[in-house]
């Protein structure tokens, strides 16, 4: 008769979360397009294709730089490589910083706890405004880069002197279920601060986090400062995806799928790759010439 060995609990932790974090690294780190993009360039600190150039001036046409701001998982170049030559090409200075680093992981940022990130986008818009001799920057940024970070900066850090604009391409902005995976989290005694302790920057972003409930206490938008959010009901990521939209004046909430229904864009794409999210990007920082986003601008 065979006896059934029982396992012991702490045991059992470790064997649930050898599979749940790698699932949560694989949902929330979809910034990560190809590393080995980044190899050539994180070293020098400069980047191809005409973006993170510090004597960029801007024009009198586009008076203010943008600074980008990427996901979990991702970094300054990766998350970029599509988003940041479409601006360049329509006469912006353009920078984008890494962030949320953790030692011994290159390449994959946005990881440390939200607040450090935070800090880290402070510092650098400083550094951009400085450059350039631009009073306020626009910010763009992807997933935890378009909600968390610099919401906590221009609620918590003072931010709000230094921004004109904010547009979130499907944006944490309020934490999320990741389609449930936090019941499944917090099902498991210790499991939370698991996720907590090999990934702050993750852990913050989970609905019910300390970090969330912070954030949240203080009202969605500051002064001054103008906001768009680009969701897509497709988003296996942040999700509800509704959660993404922000409320208070001065905010457009926008449905990529209201824009053009053909849009199948899931969380990944509406971030790095989708052209109808960049025209809300380029209406955002140019609204007196913005035109509509529909389905042509898929191919345009």
């Amino acid at each position: 008769m065979s006896r059934t060995r029982r396992v012991p609990p702490a045991r059992r932790l470790l064997r649930v979360l050898s599979t749940l974090l790698p699932a949560l690294a694989l949902v929330l780190g979809v910034g990560a397009v190809a590393p080995a993009a980044a190899a050539g360039t994180a070293a020098t600190g400069t980047v191809s294709r005409g973006w993170n150039n510090f004597s960029c001036k801007p024009s009198p046409a586009h008076p203010r730089p943008v600074v980008l701001i990427h996901a979990s998982f991702a970094n300054s170049v990766d998350d970029f490589l599509f988003l940041a030559p479409y601006l360049v090409n329509r006469g912006y200075c353009v920078f984008s910083l890494d962030h949320g680093q953790l030692p011994g992981v290159p390449f994959f940022h946005g990881l440390a706890p939200v607040k450090q990130s935070s800090a880290q986008l402070s510092a650098y818009v400083d550094r951009v405004r400085e450059a350039t001799g631009a009073p306020k920057v626009d910010l763009v940024g992807h997933s935890q880069g378009g909600g968390v970070v610099p919401r906590y900066y221009l609620n918590f850090l003072d931010g709000a002197g230094k921004v004109n604009s904010l547009t979130g391409l499907v944006p944490s902005n309020h934490g999320t279920t990741v389609l449930g995976m936090t019941k499944l989290v917090d099902a498991i005694p210790g499991a939370r601060q698991a996720v907590h302790g090999l990934a702050p920057g993750v852990a913050d972003q989970l609905v019910g986090s300390e970090f969330i409930k912070e954030l949240n206490s203080r009202p969605d938008t500051v002064p001054g400062v103008s906001y768009t959010v680009v969701a897509t009901k497709y988003d296996e990521i942040v999700t509800p995806y509704q959660t993404q939209y922000l409320s208070g004046p001065n905010v457009r909430n926008i449905l990529l799928q209201d824009r053009c229904p053909l849009d199948l864009s899931d969380h990944f794409a509406a971030g790095v790759i989708d052209r109808v999210a960049f025209k809300e990007v380029a209406n955002t920082l140019d609204p007196a010439h913005a035109t509509p986003a529909t389905c042509a601008d898929m191919v345009s």
